[in-house]
């Protein structure tokens, strides 16, 4: 998290915003005391089509190996 102080945070406006899109908060100072702050805004998640899923992966083909061992070669180094 970073601070800004108030003057500085009208100058430079669009780049804070630039920097809460990338994740980072931010808190405005006013006589070096916090007032307010800078956080990305929480966008609904659309809900799953399970049907749509469904129809998806059964097209899929099947993998050679399972989640675990996957995640182990990959952990691992291994070319997979």
């Amino acid at each position: 998290m970073s601070a800004v102080n108030l003057a500085d945070a009208k100058a430079h406006l669009s780049e804070l915003v630039d920097r809460v899109e990338a994740g980072d908060s931010i808190d405005i100072t006013r006589r070096g005391k916090p007032v307010a702050r800078l956080t990305t805004v929480a966008r609904p998640r659309k809900p799953i089509d399970a049907m749509q899923l469904q129809s998806l992966t059964a097209t899929m083909p099947l993998q050679p190996q399972d989640a675990a061992d996957l995640v182990r070669s990959m952990r691992d180094g291994d070319r997979f």
